[in-house]
């Protein structure tokens, strides 16, 4: 990163005291913005806006620490923000966000729901568009909608 230049940071989270990693965004002209984890190689995605990768960002490190689970592989040691604006790989990057690492430890537990066939339809084609099963997407919406309901009862 240039010398002088102001580093962006972007902080979200969903909630409880989960471990953070830090993620890398760059945008190209003429293309969507990217987000890449150092810290988890092959996690990536993309956005048309910076608010649509970074909630892709999420998304994505979900699935990619849902898949380290059940490979039972660690999850990495975060790199700090100072080592990762100083590295020469991230010299072009408009961003760095502070992302929550999804609970690796949580046990899920399957369960049995019914819903009208459409709406049904209508999740499995929303989750399909974000690259989310039916169960983690229901688990996002799920969270979203008490995560307002929170905020709505503090305000």
């Amino acid at each position: 990163m240039e010398e002088g230049r102001q580093t962006k940071m972007h902080e979200f989270s969903r909630g409880g005291a989960c471990p953070i990693t830090l993620a890398v965004v760059h945008k190209e002209p003429a293309s969507d913005y990217g987000v890449s984890f150092p810290d988890f190689p092959g996690c990536i995605t993309a956005g048309k806006s910076i608010d649509e990768a970074k909630d892709l960002a999420c998304e994505s490190l979900l699935l990619h620490v849902e898949g380290q689970r059940e490979d039972g592989e660690p999850l990495p040691a975060p790199t700090n923000l100072d080592d990762m604006v100083a590295d020469p790989e991230n010299a072009d990057a408009v961003a760095f966000l502070v992302v929550s690492v999804p609970d690796a430890h949580r046990k899920a537990k399957r369960i049995n729901i019914t819903m009208p066939e459409e709406i049904l339809s209508r999740v499995d084609a929303a989750a399909k568009s974000r690259g989310l099963s039916r169960s983690s997407y229901l688990t996002r919406a799920a969270q979203e909608v008490m995560e307002r309901q929170g905020r709505n009862s503090t305000a």
